[in-house]
């Protein structure tokens, strides 16, 4: 089963990628933007995801994805470690996530 030290391992194997700790738990930035924390609980991330493609999301897949009351206005989603098929998953939506914060050069030298 993935956890929080899988999270880690793959958010620092992008580039440029520096962990730091804000509000009690580990964040990790590109470029001085955070694109992926991992809350008290670590049984779940929380990564960047554009609200209509939020919303879609998880309309699809409510098992695996949600959004906490206090983050409804915000361009984040959650995603529960447990629910996630396997590594290859889990860096797809850490890689989007950098990549949307990323800068334009460095995400274009890495593909995808």
């Amino acid at each position: 089963m993935l956890d929080a030290d899988d999270v880690r391992r793959i958010a620092l194997s992008f580039p440029e990628t520096v962990e730091k700790e804000r509000w009690g738990h580990p964040t990790f930035d590109v470029a001085g933007r955070m694109f992926v924390t991992v809350p008290d609980d670590r049984t779940s991330f929380a990564v960047r995801c554009p609200r209509l493609e939020r919303d879609e999301l998880i309309a699809a897949e409510p098992e695996k994805f949600w959004v906490p009351k206090h983050e409804a206005g915000s361009n984040w989603v959650r995603a529960r470690l447990g629910a996630l098929e396997d590594a290859d998953e889990l860096h797809d939506i850490l890689f989007d996530s950098w990549c949307q914060v990323a800068p334009p050069g460095l995400s274009a030298d890495v593909g995808g």
